[in-house]
Parts: structure tokens; sequence; C-alpha cells
């Protein structure tokens, strides 16, 4: 049973953000400062990843471990303990609807990585992905029409 009376539950959940998060934002300033230029929230890739560097076709989702169910954090500080009927069914939407998007950009032939909440304090994941990303090819930014000159 929820000891926090309805009214207030829905307050504290009308406040959580699902863009521009904590470990978002964290992850967003470490990349910058490792000067990788990047876009954020894409409304035309599915999913709308987090962090995208269209450049090299790869993209970064930064979830939360409870949102989407972190399978590295089995220590019960972030499973569900109340009202298991309603979160059980709506983590495992989650993480359907996560593979769909992950499905729908690989089969676009974009790289995908999933960064979790858990892991943004780790330097050495953090070093890791920057290395990854540095690696992939750049794409042409001319692969449009040119436009003529004018003098």
């Amino acid at each position: 049973m929820d000891t926090v009376p309805r009214q207030r539950r829905s307050e504290i959940m009308a406040r959580i953000r699902s863009k521009n998060t904590a470990p978002e934002m964290a992850v967003r300033r470490y990349f910058h400062a490792a000067g990788l230029r990047y876009r954020v929230h894409p409304r035309d890739l599915p999913g709308r990843p987090d962090i995208v560097f269209p450049s090299r076709r790869a993209c970064v989702f930064v979830h939360g471990c409870f949102w989407h169910g972190c399978p590295n954090c089995i220590d019960g500080r972030r499973q569900v303990k109340s009202n298991t009927a309603y979160w059980a069914p709506k983590i495992a939407g989650n993480q359907a609807r996560d593979a769909r998007h992950y499905q729908a950009l690989a089969s676009a032939k974009w790289t995908v990585w999933t960064l979790w909440e858990c892991q943004v304090s780790r330097m050495d994941m953090l070093e890791k992905l920057v290395a990854d990303i540095r690696a992939l090819p750049r794409r042409s930014r001319n692969a449009g029409p040119r436009r003529a000159i004018r003098s």
C-alpha cells in the first residue's frame, strides 16, 4: 500500500521528466567536453533517441534504471516493491517498445547504444563510449544537392 496520499503521489509523478533528465544532462556535458557534437531528441528517428550523432549514424539512449528495467540493478534498490500489478506490465511494455525502436534504428543502419542511469557515473564506461563513437566513420555532409555559388 502506498504511504503517500493520492494527491501528493500525483504531484510527485507529474514532476518526473522524460527529457533532459539529470543522467542525460551529465552524459551530454561529458560528450561536449570530449569535443563531440550531437543533436538531441530528433523527431524523425524512432524512439527519439536522447543523443544523436547524424554524421556517424549513431545514437545513444540514456535510460532510467527503474523505468526501463535495468538488468544491472538486481540489488533491489530500483525494483518494483509496491503496486506490482501495475508496474511490472508497465516496465515490460517499456522494454518491448525500446526493443522495437532499436530494431527500427538497426534496420535503418544506425548504431545504437544504451547507457543506463547506474552507468553514467562510471568514467570508464563514458570513455569507452566516446572512443567507440569516434571510431565510427563519418558520413559526408554533402550527400544532398549542392547550391550554386554566386559571385
